[in-house]
């Protein structure tokens, strides 16, 4: 596929490759990482970067990149490639921007989603019309595969490094690093004596608030609004940003970082026998290798286990793979080796993915090699701890100051005997304000939905479950602009236990501000949901959107529900408008483009 009359590189002259990845849940980034160690076992000068932290200008002196990106939502980009994104579409780039960079994308998606790996295809096609040359076609890693993306990675690096050292061979006089010898850590430990003086206080930073400066906003009230006799736990909790300078508008998102539990800490640092008292300052082992930017220096090992190190989440392969070099002992070392070996990826999933067995949990099973974990790889082992997003159910036109969240409590049986939790939900959950002072890191961020300016265009919002959260404080919004024309399709499963907001609804209907649609699916026999009622309500549907402002909002749980919305509104395209099957598609095609129909899922 490499255009022909390409050199194929000299001894002398540097073999350097860059890996940049888009990033969203973190699976994007652990593959980037383990195409620079791989790499770095071929002897390549190799940095690994997020592409929105790497300046894009620079792309055109590259000569060789692989880009490993993830798809999110509906099509978009993961959130840390957006200004990359923004700038390779830019209409004044050259066709021959790119003609000396050999490059590889890799994508990473689900094929349950209609959009199935759109950013990496679009990418792909992007560097070709700006003159790179692909030594790959473009791989499609696939969540819904038994064996996860790597049932399409293993095969396709493989590929990828028989075509890369065809045109950058090995210097003469240097062999490949074998899997038998480990890489050396990202960074060391220094640790610090007790007497080593006062550490230096974190800067107090005047900026807004985001992912680096988080905002420590006071938890105001943290209450549960499902029946305690209901098996979700649902809460309504509010938080105070006085002071923060922060502004939002219906549709915005706001950013947590979660901490893990007191207990599940003690138990890391008694697992690796740390102490988490001890400070330390960290050295990178490469000179040009940033410090992580969310941990202060110097800082505990108690900080370091709370708030950075991933202990909760589920581990990847990789992990396996590092750990078994540190085992002293062979039946956990052999193990450890099969769990990260391509034939051994369907043990794998059945011991850590499907049970969603947790990274402190593997260290627990494995105690021998656990022990042995020099704490220097800790960095490399375990990732960082990622913010969670949630839609702001709150307006500043209502609650100044305010943000309000609403929060389904994660928790599921599996086949371990301990419930499953989510990090983020069960840390919320578990804090009470009215035992003292709580605060919560946060910050706001645009969010994908844009709610009409204009006071006369009507909003249809369908919001089942927690993905009315949205609509609350778009309603919040609209009511307090004067906006008429607010139309609410809410489903949840019983009136009496998990009718979010019920009392808020009923007094905007009283006062003729809203016009809300009920489904009850547990209520009675045959079990009803949002898209029955825009099926019997078609008319009042139809009227809406034939007049041409009305604007179509849908959020909430990503498996059927969007498509079944969907089918229901090309129904009323049809029964009510007239509209052949063909034309209805391509009616509500016609409002996605012109974002009269705007979704927000999450899986």
């Amino acid at each position: 596929m490499r255009k022909q009359g390409m050199p194929v590189l000299t001894e002398m002259a540097v073999r350097k490759i860059l890996v940049l990845f888009g990033s969203q849940t973190g699976t994007a980034e652990d593959t980037a990482d383990r195409i620079g160690r791989e790499a770095k076992r071929l002897h390549f000068q190799c940095k690994v970067e997020a592409l929105d932290g790497y300046s894009v200008a620079n792309l055109i002196h590259e000569p060789l990149v692989v880009f490993v990106c993830a798809t999110t939502g509906q099509g978009e980009p993961p959130d840390n490639m957006k200004n990359f994104w923004r700038f390779l579409f830019r209409k004044n780039l050259l066709a021959t921007s790119l003609c000396q960079m050999d490059y590889a994308v890799l994508g990473l998606g689900d094929s349950s989603y209609p959009k199935f790996n759109y950013i990496a295809k679009k990418l792909h096609k992007r560097i070709l019309q700006l003159g790179g040359n692909p030594i790959m076609p473009v791989a499609l890693g696939d969540d819904q595969h038994d064996l996860g993306p790597d049932a399409v990675i293993d095969p396709w690096l493989l590929n990828l490094w028989e075509k890369i050292l065809a045109l950058y061979p090995l210097p003469s006089g240097l062999n490949i690093i074998g899997p038998d010898i480990v890489l050396p850590p990202k960074f060391t430990f220094q640790f610090l004596e007790e007497d080593s003086g006062p550490f230096q206080q974190e800067e107090v930073t005047r900026e807004a608030p985001s992912e680096l400066h988080p905002f420590a906003a006071r938890m105001v009230s943290n209450q549960r609004v499902t029946a305690e006799s209901h098996f979700q736990d649902v809460r309504l909790i509010e938080f105070d940003i006085t002071g923060s300078g922060m502004e939002y508008t219906a549709g915005d998102v706001v950013m947590i970082q979660p901490q893990n539990a007191y207990e599940e800490v003690q138990l890391f640092c008694d697992l690796l026998r740390l102490d988490p008292d001890k400070h330390f300052v960290l050295r990178p082992t490469e000179s040009d290798t940033s410090l992580p930017a969310f941990l202060p220096q110097p800082c505990s090992v108690r900080h370091l286990v709370s708030h950075y190190l991933d202990i909760s989440c589920v581990p990847r392969r990789s992990f396996f793979e590092l750990l078994s070099y540190f085992s002293p002992n062979e039946l956990e070392r052999e193990k450890l080796r099969e769990l990260s070996s391509a034939r051994g990826q369907e043990d794998l999933y059945a011991y850590c993915n499907r049970p969603r067995r947790t990274m402190l949990e593997v260290l627990y099973d494995f105690p021998h090699t656990t022990c042995a974990i020099p704490c220097n790889y800790l960095f490399d082992l375990i990732p960082r701890i990622r913010p969670r997003a949630f839609s702001i159910a709150s307006s500043m036109l209502a609650l100044p100051n305010r943000i309000e969240i609403l929060l389904a409590v994660v928790q599921y049986k599996t086949r371990l005997s301990k419930p499953r939790r989510g990090l983020c939900s069960s840390w919320l959950a578990s804090l009470d304000p009215q035992n003292g002072a709580v605060r919560v890191p946060l910050w706001v961020k645009k969010g994908g939905m844009k709610f009409p300016a204009d006071p006369d265009s009507p909003a249809i919002m369908i919001g089942p479950g927690t993905g009315v959260a949205p609509f609350r404080a778009a309603i919040q919004e609209r009511v307090a602009q004067g906006k008429k024309g607010n139309f609410l399709f809410f489903g949840c499963r019983q009136r009496s236990k998990d009718f979010y907001c019920q009392a808020e609804w009923e007094e905007l209907m009283r006062k003729g501000l809203l016009t809300l649609f009920t489904a009850f699916s547990r209520d009675q026999e045959d079990k009803v949901y949002v898209q029955h009622r825009i099926r019997e309500n078609k008319k009042l549907v139809w009227d809406l959107v034939s007049q041409g402002n009305t604007y179509i909002y849908l959020a909430g749980n990503a498996k059927q529900m969007p498509e079944a919305v969907a089918d229901a509104l090309k129904f009323v395209f049809q029964s009510e408008g007239g509209l052949s099957a063909s034309e209805a598609e391509e009616y509500f095609a016609a409002l996605d483009r012109t974002h009269h129909f705007q979704a927000e899922t999450w899986s």
